[in-house]
């Protein structure tokens, strides 16, 4: 078995999508680091190369060494609807 999970969300301010996502980890009290793909030239190259294309949101998965992207906003709130520990 893996060990726990951690997740960032790439996000921006101008993502109506990414605004759905924050709001449901706020209700559920869900703690994540943000990171903004239009403030940070860095994430958004993080997320182009690692999840293969650069629209938000887009929730970043790790279980120890493996990584997994997942990008639409209903998808990212139905998993950590049922994976994270709140």
């Amino acid at each position: 078995m893996s060990g726990p999970e951690s997740y960032q969300l790439f996000t921006s301010d101008t993502c109506g999508f990414c605004a759905r996502v924050r709001q449901f980890l706020q209700q559920r009290g869900i703690d994540m680091a943000f990171r903004d793909t239009l403030r940070d030239p860095s994430a958004f190259k993080e997320l182009l190369q690692g999840g293969g294309r650069g629209t938000v949101p887009c929730l970043r998965i790790q279980r120890g060494d493996d990584v997994e992207w997942m990008y639409e906003s209903m998808d990212i709130i139905r998993y950590l609807d049922t994976h994270s520990a709140h």
